[in-house]
């Protein structure tokens, strides 16, 4: 954080000190949470479903810091915000952003949504800028809310070059918050699929408020498209700014072609610059094809950071390409339970991508999980499948055409896991899943049990359901090495159709 006094702080939230806060004091971190609260660092109290941070106000101070961002006095020192510590830790962070680009150093902000893929475009984007050296916050995770992206925000430094931000939505209005906090100089948007459909109401809705970020954008920035994406590719109507196009198809400024698979699931791809009439050959290290799509936006972002900032002394077209290849191959997941792949001691391959589902994803993550049987299918997959949560009336149709999907790749065995994710089961059945191939199970500890009942050394086995399933829990297990079955049949187990 670019420290403040509380006396700063105070007038970028149009709060007032109280409680004896000391105006002259510093301020150089912020935290929602009070257990790690430390001297100099500013407790926001935020009032939860479960707790409210106001009833941690004391602790906070105790350990440390300065004072407590809050909504009511809670006898401590504090600077108070009647209308909402939430809109307030906005309101710091678009003031931590506005000092940063008033230093006058280069500085860029870029913003990045979609249905799907924001938090590994994210990881990608920022891994590989790194590897250009430059100074990057964008941390770990999906901090992509009215809460996460003002705390990511909140870390930038004197020193930093670029802030990376996930931006979600859950709503009509929610993009637009967010872009109104960091004003960003790039806006990347990968696709409109159904996540959330429910909330929306259709993918025409899903997209008006996808597009908020493109409409955000001031004249002087850049519009990244992945244009494959009809949807996405509307968008450049919808902009000031200049647009930047990404995807497979001819016509593209930054496209891929002639990709292809490892026996690991890890793609390569020739990545084509129209302007520069370059071209450079990729090999990337995460698993799944899924992420020749996240590249390529991110070859086009790194482009649209680099003009944002300058290009570097003597950079000449396709020098930067090639840095760009090298990035791309060079980078590694950053956060946690996305197409994490662990290969254990007894021969269990395991693809965590536990953390969030829709069709769209969970198609991808099978057709990944069929690259890695082998090409004579040699090794048994599995995909351990939860609910997709928040499809509104789609849900039913959705789940079943997953179901019937991961039998059309072949799939050896299904898992749908909970009551949600029954239809998925019925439609694997239904497709022509026979036997023991599809199995139902009541929950996630029903799902660890028939794995580990029945998972074989060479078994490839996928998890991945919406965050609230818990099936994170059962990739954990099988990460740290729950133990195979050692006969070669399978034991009988799952629910009836």
């Amino acid at each position: 954080m670019i420290p403040m006094t509380l006396a700063e702080v105070a007038s970028a939230v149009r709060g007032t000190l109280a409680g004896g806060a000391d105006p002259d004091a510093r301020v150089a971190a912020v935290t929602t949470d009070s257990r790690t609260a430390a001297p100099g660092s500013l407790f926001v109290a935020i009032a939860g479903e479960r707790t409210d941070g106001h009833d941690h106000a004391r602790p906070a101070i105790q350990a440390g810091a300065p004072a407590v961002l809050a909504e009511r006095p809670v006898d401590a020192p504090a600077v108070l915000v009647p209308r909402g510590t939430v809109a307030a830790l906005s309101d710091l962070a678009a003031a931590t952003l506005e000092r940063r680009r008033s230093a006058g150093s280069p500085f860029a902000v870029v913003g990045i949504t979609g249905s799907s893929g924001k938090t590994s475009t994210k990881d990608l984007l920022a891994s590989v800028l790194r590897s250009a050296g430059r100074d990057v916050v964008s941390p770990a995770g999906s901090f992509n809310n009215e809460i996460g992206l003002p705390l990511t925000a909140l870390s930038v430094t004197a020193t930093t070059e670029v802030v990376v931000l996930e931006m979600g939505a859950r709503g009509r209005g929610h993009v637009a918050a967010l872009a109104a906090t960091a004003r960003p100089d790039v806006g990347a948007v990968l696709n409109v699929g159904s996540a959330h459909l429910g909330e929306f109401g259709s993918r025409e809705g899903i997209a008006a408020a996808k597009g908020e970020l493109v409409e955000a954008l001031a004249p002087g920035g850049t519009a990244v498209l992945f244009a494959d994406d009809g949807y996405v590719a509307a968008m450049a109507e919808r902009t000031r700014a200049r647009v930047l196009t990404a995807g497979h198809g001819a016509g593209r400024d930054l496209r891929a072609a002639d990709v292809s698979l490892d026996p690991a699931g890890r793609a390569s791809f020739t990545l084509l610059e129209r302007a520069s009439g370059q071209e450079q050959r990729v090999t990337l290290a995460l698993v799944g094809e899924h992420h020749v799509d996240n590249a390529v936006v991110v070859a086009a972002c790194v482009r649209a950071v680099d003009a944002a900032l300058g290009a570097a002394p003597g950079d000449q077209p396709g020098a930067g390409l090639r840095a760009i290849a090298a990035g791309l191959g060079a980078a590694r997941a950053d956060s946690p339970h996305r197409m994490a792949l662990t290969e254990r001691p007894d021969g269990v391959t395991v693809v965590d991508d536990s953390y969030n589902a829709n069709p769209e994803s969970v198609r991808a993550a099978l057709r990944a999980l069929t690259a890695l049987r082998g090409a004579d299918k040699e090794r048994r997959t599995w995909a351990v499948l939860g609910e997709m949560l928040e499809l509104g009336d789609d849900s039913i149709a959705a789940h079943d055409g997953v179901g019937r999907y991961a039998v059309r790749l072949d799939i050896s065995r299904v898992v749908a896991v909970g009551a949600g994710a029954r239809p998925l089961h019925l439609g694997a059945v239904m497709e022509g899943s026979w036997g023991e191939e599809s199995a139902w199970v009541p929950d996630a500890d029903a799902a660890l049990a028939l794995l580990v009942e029945e998972i074989q050394p060479g078994d490839v086995v996928l998890v991945k359901g919406s965050n609230a399933t818990g099936l994170r829990a059962v990739a954990d297990a099988l990460v740290a090495g729950a133990a195979p079955a050692t006969s070669s049949r399978a034991a009988s187990a799952g629910g009836a159709p």
